[in-house]
């Protein structure tokens, strides 16, 4: 595979991924008392684990599968808002 067909097939699976990490951050969000600024660590570490297990739906060596998985899960919890907003505060009320 060419290296321009290897991102575009990265980035793709990070695209199809980011949608279940945000739906499993937003469940652990919603159910623990935890640290706002946690929450993306929480989301790369969501995302690693989902791209090592996705393993049977692309044929991707586990190390893309796990860049793809580093980036939806960086993405799905907003690497913008840690980075550039105070996060401060805990996820339940």
């Amino acid at each position: 595979m060419m290296n321009s067909e290897l991102l575009d097939n990265v980035l793709a699976f990070a695209s199809i991924l980011s949608v279940f990490i945000l739906a499993l951050v937003q469940l652990i969000k919603n159910n623990t008392h935890l640290p706002r600024n946690s929450i993306p660590f929480i989301g790369l570490g969501i995302g690693l684990l989902v791209g090592a297990a996705a393993y049977p739906f692309t044929e991707l060596e586990l190390t893309l599968r796990l860049w793809a998985g580093g980036l939806a899960g960086l993405s799905a919890t907003g690497l913008f808002e840690l980075a550039f907003n105070n996060r401060s505060g805990h996820t339940m009320k």
